[in-house]
C-alpha cells in the first residue's frame, strides 16, 4: 500500500494511528472506570489518597512527554517512541491484576502513564506531519473519535465481564492486555515513518525561546484550566455518591465516551471552517457549566445528563486544541511543541487532583467542582482577552 494512499479520505498514518488509539483506549477504559471503585470498595482507600494516586500517575509521567517529543524531533523518528510507549502501557496490566495494596495500583498507574508520556507527543507529530494544514481539525478530530470509540468498547466489555463474573475486577484487568497487544502490532506492521520536511539543519536545543508568545500564552491558559480539571475519578465518585450503582459505572462511562466519539469529528470539521478559537473558548464555558452541574447534582438522572454534556465538552477540546497548536509552532518542532503542551497540562493534574481530593474530604464533593468552575471561567476570560485579535494560521506545517 502506498504511503500516500488515503483511507476514508485520510492519510494512512492518520488512519492507522487512530486505529492504534482505538485498541489502546479499549484496553485502558476496561480498567479506568473501575480503578476508583477498586481502590475505595476493595482496598478501602480514602478520596484524598485516590486523588494523590491519580495526580502522581498523570503528572509525574507528564515530565516524559516534553523529552520524548523533543527526542523524536532530534532523531527524526516517531515510530520507535510509539512502539515503546504503547508497549510499556500494555505490559503494565499484570501489576494491577495482581495488586493487593494501594501502592501497587499507584505503580500500575505510574507505569501505564509513563507509556502514554513516551508515545503522546511523537504520535501527535505524526498526525500533524501527515495532514494538510486546512484539514488538521478533521485529522485530530478523527483521532479523538477513534480513541474514544475504544473508550466506548472498553467499559462495555468490562460491564459484560462483570455481569458474567460478578465483582471479578482482576479478570477484567488481565483481559485488557489483548487489545493492547493488537495496538502495538498495528504500529509495527502498518505505520510508516514519515521524515520531517525540515532537513536544513539540526533541531534547536530544548528551549521555550524557540516558540513565540502565542504558543507560550496558550500553554499558560490551558495549564490554568487544567489546574481545576481534576481527574475524572472524581466524576465517577460523584456518580456513586449521588446514587449510581457501581455495576452501572462502566455503562455511564460508555455513554460519555460514545458522545465524545460522535462529537469529535464534526467538531473538528466545523473548527476547520469557522475557526478553532471559537470552539476552544466555547469549550471552556461549557466545562464551567458542567462542573457547576456536578456541584449541584442531587439526583441520579442529573449525573447521566451531565456525563452526556461532558462527552460533548471532550469532543470540543483536546483534538481542536492540538489542531490550533499546529498553526502556532515552528516547523520541524511538532514533537517538542506537543510535548510541552502535554507536559504542562499533565503536570497540572497532580495539584488539581490533590486539591480536588482535599476539598472533597475537608468540605464536601460540591466544593471540588466549584473550584473547577472558577478556573474554567478564568481561562475563558484570559483566552478571550489574549487571542481575540490573533489571526489563525492555516499555512504552517509541522
Amino acid at each position: 500500500m502506498s504511503e500516500d494512499k488515503k483511507i476514508m479520505g485520510l492519510n494512512r498514518n492518520v488512519f492507522f494511528t487512530g486505529l492504534v488509539s482505538l485498541f489502546m483506549d479499549f484496553s485502558s477504559e476496561m480498567i479506568y472506570p473501575l480503578v476508583p471503585i477498586f481502590l475505595s470498595s476493595v482496598l478501602g482507600v480514602n478520596k484524598s489518597l485516590i486523588g494523590l494516586i491519580e495526580g502522581i500517575a498523570e503528572s509525574t509521567a507528564s515530565f516524559l512527554k516534553i523529552f520524548s517529543g523533543y527526542l523524536s524531533d532530534r532523531l527524526n523518528k516517531r515510530k520507535l517512541f510509539l512502539i515503546t510507549g504503547y508497549g510499556i502501557s500494555t505490559l503494565s496490566r499484570p501489576i494491577i491484576a495482581m495488586s493487593g495494596s494501594w501502592w501497587h495500583v499507584l505503580t500500575f498507574r505510574f507505569t501505564d502513564r509513563t507509556g502514554k508520556g513516551i508515545r503522546g507527543a511523537p504520535r501527535d507529530a505524526i498526525i500533524a506531519a501527515s495532514t494538510p494544514p486546512s484539514e488538521l481539525g478533521r485529522a485530530f478530530g478523527f483521532h479523538r473519535a477513534m480513541d474514544t470509540t475504544g473508550a466506548v468498547l472498553g467499559p462495555a466489555v468490562a460491564y459484560i465481564i462483570l455481569l458474567l463474573f460478578t465483582g471479578n475486577y482482576r479478570l477484567v484487568f488481565w483481559l485488557s492486555m489483548i487489545p493492547g497487544i493488537i495496538a502495538v502490532s498495528i504500529i509495527i506492521f502498518f505505520i510508516k515513518e514519515k521524515k520531517s520536511v525540515v532537513e536544513s539543519g539540526p533541531v534547536p536545543k530544548l528551549s521555550f525561546k524557540n516558540f513565540d508568545w502565542k504558543f507560550k500564552a496558550f500553554i499558560v491558559i490551558v495549564t490554568i484550566f487544567s489546574l481545576g480539571n481534576s481527574s475524572d475519578v472524581f466524576l465517577i465518585l460523584k456518580a456513586t455518591h449521588t446514587g449510581v450503582k457501581e455495576h452501572l459505572v462502566p455503562i455511564l462511562y460508555l455513554i460519555f465516551n460514545l458522545v465524545y466519539a460522535i462529537t469529535s469529528v464534526p467538531a473538528g470539521i466545523i473548527s476547520d471552517k469557522t475557526g478553532k478559537k471559537r470552539i476552544i473558548f466555547a469549550s471552556f464555558i461549557l466545562f464551567a457549566f458542567i462542573y457547576l452541574g456536578f456541584a449541584l447534582a442531587t439526583k441520579v438522572w442529573h449525573i447521566w445528563i451531565l456525563f452526556i454534556f461532558y462527552g460533548i465538552f471532550m469532543g470540543l477540546t483536546e483534538g481542536i486544541q492540538k489542531a490550533y497548536l499546529a498553526g502556532i509552532m515552528p516547523e520541524g518542532m511538532g514533537g517538542t511543541g506537543y510535548g510541552i503542551y502535554n507536559t504542562f497540562t499533565g503536570m497540572a493534574i497532580l495539584p488539581a487532583s490533590i486539591i480536588g481530593g482535599y476539598l472533597w474530604d475537608r468540605y464536601n464533593p460540591s466544593v471540588t467542582f466549584y473550584y473547577g468552575v472558577i478556573t474554567a471561567f478564568i481561562s475563558a476570560i484570559l483566552f478571550l482577552i489574549i487571542f481575540a485579535r490573533v489571526k489563525e494560521n492555516i499555512e504552517k506545517k509541522i
